[in-house]
C-alpha cells in the first residue's frame, strides 16, 4: 500500500519550506537495518527522514536515499550536529562531516542536538548554520531540545529564527510552555519520542480512544500530535508499524478524546533535562 502527497500533510516552514508533517525518525536504529527500513519507508510514501550524527547511521539513510527511486528533491532530510561539535569552526567541520557521511550535495534541515548552555557555544554553532546556508549546503536550519530561554536568546542575538524546535514532547510531558514560546516565534514544534517509547502501552486512556476509533495506541498518539500542530517523527523497524504509522489521515479525534490526552500530563520525561545536559 503506497500514500500519495495528498493523503500526507504538508507544514510550510518559517523560510518557505513545505515539509511533510510526519516523517521517520532513526534514533537508535542500528546501521545494518537502517537503509532497507528507510527504503521501505520511502516505497511506503514516507518523504522525510530524521537522523543524526550521534545516530551512527547517516551513511546507510543516505545509502537508502540513493538506491531509492524516489527523487532527492521530494525527500527531505534532517540531521543533527552532536555536542562535542559546538563551535563556529568545528561545527563547519561537522556538517562537512555529516555531507560526506550522507553523501547528498545538501542537507534540508540541520539541527543544534542540544542546547548546552554550560558550554554556551550555541551561538557561534548558529552562525556557522547560517554561513552553510548562506552557501547552499545546507536549506534549512532549526533547534533541538531549546527551552524557551535558549530559543529567546538565540532570535534576539542572530539573523535567523530558527524553522523548527525538536523536543521531547508525548501525552505526558506535552510542553506547554516550549510549543507557546515556539509559536510565539513563528517556529514548528516537532515531537521526539512521540510515543513515549512504550509508556503508554498499558494506558486505559489511550487504549479506549484506540477502540473507539478502531485503531491502535500508536495511531490514537500519532494523531493526537498532528491534531495539536506538531511534526512528528515515530521510529520503527518493522514494516507493518510503518504503515500503521502513517495510516492515521482517516480519522479525527473528538474533543473528549483531546481532554482525555491533555489529562495525561504529569511532566514524566524520558530523555535528559535540557538546561543540565551537556
Amino acid at each position: 500500500m503506497t500514500f500519495t502527497k495528498d493523503q500526507m500533510q504538508f507544514l510550510t516552514l518559517n523560510n518557505g519550506q513545505q515539509i511533510h508533517r510526519l516523517g521517520l525518525g532513526v534514533f537508535k536504529m542500528p546501521p545494518e537495518v537502517t537503509t532497507a527500513t528507510v527504503r521501505s519507508a520511502l516505497d511506503i510514501g514516507y518523504r522525510r527522514i530524521d537522523t543524526a550524527a550521534l545516530y551512527q547511521n547517516e551513511e546507510e539513510v543516505g545509502t537508502a536515499i540513493r538506491q531509492s527511486a524516489v527523487a532527492r528533491n521530494e525527500i527531505f532530510v534532517t540531521t543533527k550536529i552532536w555536542n562535542d561539535r559546538q563551535g563556529y569552526e568545528e561545527t563547519l567541520k561537522a556538517i562537512d562531516d555529516s555531507l560526506k557521511k550522507l553523501n547528498v550535495e545538501y542537507i534540508d534541515m540541520l539541527l543544534i542536538h542540544w542546547p548546552c548552555p554550560t558550554q554556551d557555544k550555541y551561538l557561534e554553532t548558529w552562525r556557522a548554520f547560517e554561513s552553510a546556508v548562506q552557501s547552499g549546503r545546507v536549506l534549512g536550519i532549526g533547534v533541538s531540545n531549546f527551552e524557551p530561554a535558549h530559543l529567546n536568546r538565540l532570535v534576539a542575538e542572530s539573523e535567523t529564527v530558527p524553522a523548527l524546535n525538536q523536543v521531547e514532547l508525548h501525552p505526558s510531558l506535552q510542553q506547554h510552555e516550549v510549543r507557546e514560546a515556539n509559536t510565539h516565534h513563528g517556529v514548528a514544534t516537532e515531537a521526539w519520542s512521540p510515543l513515549g517509547r512504550g509508556l503508554y502501552a498499558e494506558s486505559a486512556v489511550i487504549q479506549a480512544i484506540a477502540e473507539k476509533h478502531a485503531k491502535t495506541l500508536a495511531q490514537v498518539i500519532i494523531r493526537w500530535h498532528l491534531q495539536i500542530g506538531n511534526l512528528v517523527i515515530p521510529k520503527t523497524t518493522h514494516v507493518d508499524r510503518l504503515l500503521e504509522n502513517i495510516s492515521v489521515f482517516d480519522f479525527d479525534l473528538d474533543n473528549d478524546d483531546m481532554v482525555a490526552i491533555a489529562e495525561l500530563e504529569n511532566g514524566h520525561r524520558i530523555g535528559p533535562n535540557p538546561n543540565e545536559f551537556g
